[in-house]
C-alpha cells in the first residue's frame, strides 16, 4: 500500500494500491475530503506542523496491515516514464516486481555537488537540531554512528521521505527514525523557530533514511521521481548558491 500524503483535496492518481491520507487531520479535518485521516487509531496527527508527512508514516506503522508500505506526496510521485503526469505514476504491479529482489524502493538520489549534506542542512536550517541528532545517535545508537558521519560527508542523499518498503524493513525503519525523533523532540526547544523551521523533525528524517539504509545492509533500488505542477527549480538553484555564501533562505528542497 502506497500512502499519498495530502493536506487538501487535489487530483490524485486513480490506481490500485494507492491510499490518500489527510495529514494533520487532528487540526485540519474536513468532512468533504474522503481521504484516510491520520488521526485514526494510534497516531501523532497533532504533531503534523513539526513532523510533516511523517504523521502519515506513523499512522501506517501503528494501524495499517500490508505486506509493503510506501509514501509519496500529493505533488511528488514515482514515475514509470515521462512526462511526469498523473497518468504515468508508477503502478503497483511494477512496485511489487521490484520488491521481489529488493527490500526498499527509493527516489533517485539527489546530488548537491557544491556542498555535503551537513553543510547543506546547516545553510538551510537551524544547526542545533542536527548537532543534537548527532549526540543522540552517538549515545543511544552507536551502531549507526559511522553511517551517520558518512552520510553527513556525502554530497548526495535520498530525500523527501519517499519510499516503498517490505513490511519487515518498514518496521525497522520506523522503530529507528521515530525513536530518534522522539528523543530529539524531548531535548529541543523550537518555540522561537519560524513556522518553516518548526518542521524540523521531517527535515531531520530525510537524512536519517540513508543512515538507516547504510547501517542495516538494506537492499534497495531507485526510481525516477518528479513533481506534478509548477516547479521552482531556478529559484531553488539560486537559493542553494546563496546559502553556500552564507545567506540563509526560506526555500527548502
Amino acid at each position: 500500500m502506497i500512502l499519498i500524503a495530502a493536506h487538501k483535496k487535489v487530483q490524485l492518481p486513480n490506481k490500485e494500491g494507492y491510499l490518500p491520507v489527510l495529514v494533520g487531520a487532528d487540526k485540519n479535518y474536513r468532512a468533504d475530503i474522503d481521504y484516510q485521516p491520520d488521526n485514526d487509531g494510534n497516531n501523532i496527527s497533532s504533531k503534523n506542523p513539526n513532523y510533516n508527512e511523517l504523521t502519515a508514516v506513523y499512522w501506517a506503522w501503528k494501524n495499517l496491515s500490508a505486506d509493503a508500505i510506501g509514501l509519496v506526496h500529493y505533488r511528488r510521485f514515482f514515475f514509470s516514464s515521462r512526462p511526469y503526469s498523473i497518468e504515468n505514476v508508477i503502478d503497483i504491479n511494477r512496485i511489487n516486481k521490484l520488491l521481489e529482489t529488493n527490500d526498499v524502493i527509493l527516489p533517485k538520489i539527489r546530488h548537491y555537488y557544491i556542498e555535503n549534506n551537513e553543510n547543506h542542512y546547516i545553510h538551510a536550517h537551524e544547526q542545533e537540531p542536527l548537532e543534537l541528532t548527532r549526540k543522540i545517535i552517538n549515545r543511544n545508537y552507536p551502531d549507526y554512528e559511522l553511517a551517520f558521519e558518512k552520510v553527513m560527508k556525502k554530497t548526495s542523499a535520498h530525500m523527501f521521505n519517499m519510499f516503498v518498503m517490505k513490511k519487515e524493513a518498514f518496521n525497522s525503519y520506523c522503530t529507528f527514525v521515530f525513536s530518534v525523533l522522539e528523543e530529539l523532540e524531548n531535548q529541543l526547544d523550537i518555540s522561537m523557530y519560524s513556522p518553516q523551521e518548526q518542521r524540523v523533525y521531517g527535515y531531520i528524517a530525510e537524512l536519517l533514511m540513508d543512515v538507516w539504509i547504510n547501517s542495516n545492509d538494506i537492499t534497495y533500488t531507485e526510481l525516477p521521481w518528479g513533481q506534478i505542477g509548477p516547479s521552482k527549480f531556478f529559484n531553488k538553484a539560486i537559493a542553494m548558491v546563496m546559502r553556500k555564501i552564507g545567506i540563509k533562505t526560506k526555500t527548502h528542497f
